[in-house]
């Protein structure tokens, strides 16, 4: 009887002991802390582009605006009003625009979170912490419109103390061209992209818009209507 009870309490060598968790699933504290600082590494990322393009946005519309006013008007105070004028409305634009976008993402994540609760009968989801990870409309809001703000300065800026026409319109051109090449080659950084293609299709873009302002309002002020 004795060889009988210790050959029981011996372990066969096949014999595999599976650890039983509450959920059935091993928890992974390590990988759920990586997955977490990657997720938070990519809001940021997408952040900072959006704020990039709000700028590019900001400086390609101002600068093209100044550039149609310049075609028509050799004074450099109408060239300001215009430019500061697009500054305002673009700003307010883009604040408006972001905040409704947001706020109508932010409203579409919250009712998925409640339906995610209900159907775990109220288990195994933290709404509050999901909550707090949700982008702020207000926030999204004020950084685009503080974005687009800070690219319409540069031509602003470019051409505040120039009192001399041509030598204005070619300071503004030089000045929103190194603007593009640096937001765009940011945007690419960010967006993991070619730098040179970018900085090149970004370029080739505002000079664009800003031959376009150009022409057209040149040819309606000549026609004069």
């Amino acid at each position: 009887m004795a060889n009988v009870g210790a050959r029981s309490n011996e372990i066969s060598p096949n014999h595999v002991e599976i650890p039983i968790h509450a959920n059935g699933v091993e928890p992974k504290p390590s990988q759920e802390a990586e997955e977490s600082n990657i997720i938070d590494y990519s809001q940021r990322a997408q952040w900072l582009r959006a704020a990039v393009l709000g700028a590019n946005d900001g400086l390609v519309s101002v600068a093209s605006l100044m550039m149609g006013v310049g075609a028509v008007k050799k004074d450099v105070s109408a060239m300001l009003v215009a430019g500061f004028a697009g500054l305002v409305a673009g700003a307010c634009s883009m604040a408006i625009g972001e905040f409704v976008s947001v706020y109508t993402q932010y409203d579409i994540q919250v009712t998925q979170i409640k339906r995610e609760r209900e159907a775990n009968n109220n288990r195994g989801v933290d709404g509050e912490a999901q909550r707090e990870k949700l982008p702020n409309p207000f926030q999204a809001a004020l950084a685009s419109a503080l974005a687009f703000s800070l690219g319409a300065l540069v031509p602003l800026l470019a051409a505040v103390f120039i009192r001399s026409h041509k030598i204005r319109m070619g300071v503004v051109v030089a000045a929103v061209s190194l603007a593009l090449l640096v937001f765009g080659g940011v945007g690419a950084v960010l967006g993991k992209t070619p730098v040179k293609r970018s900085c090149v299709r970004v370029l080739i873009g505002g000079w664009m818009a800003m031959a376009i302002t150009f022409g057209l309002t040149k040819l309606i002020g000549s026609v004069g209507l």
